[in-house]
């Protein structure tokens, strides 16, 4: 009978391996990540204690704390309590950081004291990238992504729901008062009231009032935005999927053509994409140093301002228009079917009216065009519009750049058919894969050095799948 293999006995002494070394082999993640980071400036850079303290308790080397970071980040291992764990028990983080066991809360203090930097090290690593060629800088692909913040729903408050609350809070304290005045008329004559108690439930009372008194105070001084108690800094936000509203950031990202890596990114309060772009881009081109390139983004980008600005900045732009809201149930009315004359200034409808500009609309510059008198005429008015009176039509001041955008995209398929496996393949990884769908900092500084680690690792682990652990520690030599 053959039996099973058997392992080595607990408490057999051995002699080999002699050092931690022995068990990191030469091709082995942990020999770039100490390459990587032995090479950063870290003093220039600004990091937390990079000059060793002349008297009290030494304080860890920043480079041993990035590395342990960058290490948990490319092994879905983010809480400082379990990278407290990894430095115990895993040989891997022993020998990165030389048997170094600093508690949690040392670990979780250099996160947020270097949250700032933590965005300039992801640069640092995207140049060194960049040298390497393994960015194509021709096409960079646009999109935005929301992750939960550290902020439950509950203490994030409108105004509706504040002022429901408020309502019902003094609904009760008047109830309580009214039975209390009641009780303490059918208790004289039996016994002491125990007004003790009632004064400390009428303070809670009290307190939770004037909490959310100075809520909506907040709210109005917001101009009617919702507050987020915990973390005042993140936005209530509707989720894709039907997912409802969840309080998050904006994460906004650029992907390079060539291999799918993050060019750039950027953390922002924003409820939706319309305004990023121009940012995106001017930050792309500062990161790939390059002029000129095509920026390829879905219909949520679709801005012509922003859009202008890119032009401005010599990138071509792919970008469909949105379909309008609100549109006639007969699509020979629809918004399409009303054509533009340039010469004249004018639309003209399905119906040959001619409909020229009216007005000008002071909040966004947008143009309305409109023939009351026609309207009130045609027999057709029903199928086009639900007013009683006029159809208007509104014309962006910066049409041309988003018709223009629009072309792009629908003559050059190949080119916009990309766009969805680039944007969307960091966010698949790193949200999902890798579980990073929620922050655990507070605060937008915070959360973008939380941000930097995930799209670094993110990164990291391309350019090692692309180059090899041999090659990347040659070129970081």
């Amino acid at each position: 009978m053959v039996g099973y293999k058997k392992g080595r006995e607990r408490y057999q002494g051995t002699l080999l391996p002699l050092t931690p070394d022995d068990y990191i082999g030469e091709d082995h993640e942990c020999r770039v990540i100490d390459a990587f980071v032995d090479k950063l400036d870290l003093a220039a850079r600004g990091f937390t204690h990079t000059q060793p303290q002349e008297v009290g308790c030494p304080a860890y080397a920043p480079g041993d704390m990035l590395k342990l970071y960058l290490y948990g980040y490319l092994n879905k291992v983010r809480s400082s309590r379990r990278l407290e764990r990894e430095t115990q028990r895993n040989i891997e983080v022993m020998w990165l950081i030389n048997s170094l066991t600093p508690d949690d809360k040392t670990i979780c203090n250099f996160r947020t004291d270097n949250a700032k930097i933590l965005k300039e090290v992801f640069r640092d690593f995207n140049k060194l990238c960049l040298s390497w060629g393994l960015f194509g800088r021709k096409t960079e692909a646009y999109d935005g992504s929301k992750v939960k913040a550290n902020n439950s729903r509950k203490n994030c408050h409108t105004k509706k729901e504040a002022t429901e609350k408020l309502a019902k809070l003094e609904k009760r304290i008047t109830e309580y008062l009214n039975e209390l005045e009641e009780n303490d008329r059918a208790e004289a004559e039996d016994r002491e009231p125990d007004r003790e108690a009632a004064t400390v439930l009428l303070k809670k009372l009290n307190g939770e009032k004037e909490k959310l008194e100075d809520i909506l105070k907040q709210i109005e001084e917001n101009d009617g935005a919702a507050v987020c108690t915990v973390d005042p800094e993140a936005e209530l936000m509707k989720q894709g999927g039907g997912k409802g509203f969840a309080v998050c950031y904006n994460i906004q990202t650029a992907v390079d053509e060539k291999y799918k890596m993050v060019a750039e990114f950027d953390v922002t309060d924003h409820c939706n994409d319309m305004c990023e772009l121009s940012g995106m881009v001017e930050k792309t081109r500062e990161m790939l140093e390059v002029e000129a390139f095509n920026a390829v983004a879905d219909k949520g980008f679709s801005n012509g301002k922003e859009i202008n600005a890119c032009e401005n900045m010599g990138v071509t732009c792919f970008i469909p228009i949105p379909e309008p809201s609100h549109q006639p149930e007969d699509p020979a009315y629809h918004r399409d079917k009303f054509i533009y004359n340039e010469e004249t200034n004018s639309y003209t409808c399905p119906e040959g009216h001619e409909m020229p500009q009216v007005r000008t609309r002071k909040d966004n510059g947008f143009l309305v065009y409109a023939n009351r008198n026609a309207c009130l005429n045609c027999p057709a008015k029903g199928k086009c519009t639900k007013s009683k009176t006029l159809r208007e039509i509104e014309r962006n001041p910066y049409q041309a750049q988003v018709e223009r955008a629009a072309a792009n995209a629908a003559d050059n398929p190949d080119i916009y058919r990309r766009r969805q496996e680039l944007s969307e393949h960091p966010f698949g990884v790193v949200k999902h894969v890798w579980g990073f769908d929620h922050y655990l900092c507070r605060g937008k500084e915070k959360v973008t050095g939380e941000t930097a680690l995930a799209f670094l690792a993110f990164n990291f682990r391309r350019a090692l799948n692309i180059l090899g652990v041999k090659e990347m520690v040659e070129k970081l030599a």
